[in-house]
């Protein structure tokens, strides 16, 4: 198997997969190969991945990792590719796993003094009116591991917060609620080329809805976006500045997202994600697009990560 990435490398861009966010994935690939046969990459191929990946993936030199949620963002395919030595894009094991988990990114961020909403992790058949007698409503719900807004509620009362949680629980048994807060939602890039890690404009969105949920992610004209944020100079430095060290304490590496709230001019991270979107309506393409970084050279940047991850 060839070391050296070419135009001629046989190439699995992974999508679909077998997570809630199949759909989403589906769509991130198709761009992604489209943009790698324009660049020149012939033996390229959309691999939608089944139970049977391992199978299909025997031959291919590299893998563009195009895959969202479980089993494609948490250290699953990422191990699964280290056994066939088979070279791919975006982070490595541990930092997909530790990312995936909300409650295991912020424990590992909180010892970076990297600032954090106040949360609790309720694990399965914890009280969970006992859990979160010390935080204040409202409450956001957030299943653990799980991508796309999948499983959350904004809450106000102890009984939709049990509804919330009964919800959440659907898709993970482990449940991490936190403060709601006031403030500006806002998500930045990181990338790295020629060794250098470096990140993209700031994001800044404003959703239709009440917050930004998967109708407002993935449905044209629900959100408002400005590019770069309506913030100031100071603050944007302090945001790129946290979005580095987050990736740097997750272990991260080729690229990732770091999402924040805003609040009373302090960059709150939520979570870091590995496996950004790269769908027409996504966040990161939009982002480097602001840096003057097209769609096929950013798919070509990450592309050029894969090994990066080991």
């Amino acid at each position: 198997m060839p070391d050296t990435l070419s135009k001629n490398s046989k190439i699995a861009v992974l999508c679909g997969g077998m997570s809630t966010e199949r759909e989403v994935s589906l769509r991130s690939g198709k761009n992604c190969y489209e943009a790698l046969k324009r660049l020149g990459y012939v033996n390229a191929q959309l691999v939608v991945v089944d139970n049977n990946i391992a199978q299909i993936l025997k031959g291919y030199d590299f893998a563009y990792n195009a895959l969202h949620g479980k089993y494609g963002e948490d250290g699953c395919i990422q191990g699964l590719l280290e056994i066939m030595k088979i070279p791919y894009t975006g982070c490595g094991v541990m930092s997909s796993a530790i990312c995936m988990n909300k409650e295991f990114t912020k424990r590992t961020l909180k010892t970076f003094d990297i600032p954090l909403i106040n949360s609790v992790f309720i694990k399965k058949d914890e009280d969970v009116i006992y859990a979160v007698s010390k935080l204040n409503y409202p409450l956001m719900v957030k299943p653990v591991c799980e991508g796309s807004s999948f499983g959350m509620h904004k809450v106000t009362t102890e009984a939709e917060l049990i509804d919330a949680v009964e919800d959440a629980r659907k898709y993970n048994p482990d449940v991490l609620i936190e403060e709601y807060r006031e403030g500006i939602s806002a998500t930045v890039g990181v990338l790295e080329k020629d060794g250098k890690i470096f990140a993209t404009e700031i994001l800044e969105f404003r959703p239709k809805n009440e917050w930004y949920d998967y109708e407002a992610k993935y449905t044209k004209g629900m959100t408002e976006f400005i590019l770069p944020a309506q913030i100031s100079d100071e603050l944007t430095q302090k945001v790129k500045e946290i979005t580095i060290r987050a990736f740097e304490a997750c272990g991260c590496s080729g690229v990732a997202r770091v999402d924040f709230l805003i609040s009373d001019g302090v960059p709150y991270v939520l979570e870091v994600n590995t496996s950004p979107g790269m769908t027409d309506t996504s966040d990161l393409p939009a982002q480097a697009a602001a840096g003057g970084i097209g769609f096929d050279e950013l798919v070509e940047l990450i592309l050029k990560s894969a090994g990066l991850n080991k």
